[in-house]
This record gives structure tokens, sequence and C-alpha cells, in this order.
């Protein structure tokens, strides 16, 4: 029954790493690889859909998130969220390939939410970038690169 339990862990670390809270997958994903005990295709299944479903939390916050705007305990002021947005306006959708980059990747999807990205275009980046990135994981883990 412990062998099952790698795969729920796995996909609750990759969850919370996509989210506003300082977690990490990778090591998660690659203790796991380097035991030889699950096939690494499914280790990245399950990491990248967690990766994107916590993603798809912050896009939905984002979508959300102007309601509350003129409150005192919103997280960016004004300023702040106008720049997000101009730069988002400049470079679009396609930054959402920098989805997977630690520190700016989880604002990304926070500002595509608020900026009104279509839920179907940003899952298809969104799972294209992180998908990605677990996979170099696997292939740096498994000494294939």
């Amino acid at each position: 029954m412990l062998e099952l339990s790698a795969y729920p862990a796995l996909f609750l670390a990759a969850l919370g790493a996509a989210t506003l809270l300082p977690m990490q997958s990778e090591a998660v994903l690659a203790g796991l690889l380097l035991s030889e005990r699950y096939p690494a295709w499914a280790l990245v299944a399950v990491a990248s859909a967690g990766n994107v479903l916590g993603s798809m939390l912050n896009w939905l916050l984002g979508r959300y998130l102007e309601h509350w705007r003129h409150k005192r305990w919103f997280p960016v002021n004004a300023r702040q969220l106008a720049q997000a947005q101009r730069h988002y306006h400049r470079y679009g959708r396609w930054t959402l390939l920098l989805s997977w980059v630690p520190i700016i990747g989880d604002p990304l999807t926070l500002v595509a939410g608020v900026m009104r990205e279509p839920l179907w275009s940003f899952v298809l980046i969104v799972a294209l970038a992180k998908t990605v990135r677990y996979l170099v994981v696997m292939g740096l883990t498994l000494g294939w690169m």
C-alpha cells in the first residue's frame, strides 16, 4: 500500500509547487525516479497533472483577484498590477511558456487569469511548458542528458 502513496504525494507536491506556496516538486520526482520502483512516464504524467492543476488554481484566483484590489490586504498595489498588465499585453500568452521558471512562473499564471486569458490556451501552453520541464528533470536524473 505504501507503494501507491508515492503518486498522491508527488501530485500534491507538484500542485503545491505550482501555486504561490514556497514548495518544489523536482526533488520529489527525482527521488522517485531514482528509486526505480515506478514507471518514469507515470511519474512525469502525475507531476505534470498536479503542476498544471496548481497553475489553473492561480489562473482562477487571478480571474477574481481584481474584485478586491481596493482592499487594504490586497497583495499588490495599483502600480504593480498595472505594470504586470502592461507586460502581459506587450508579450501576451507566450509568456506562459516561462510558467515553469522558479519565482516568476507562478505569478505569470496568476496574471494570465487577471488578463482573462482563455482557459483552453492557458492550459495548452502551461501543460506544454511544465511537462517539458519534468521531462528534462527525468532526463537529467536518469542520465539521459
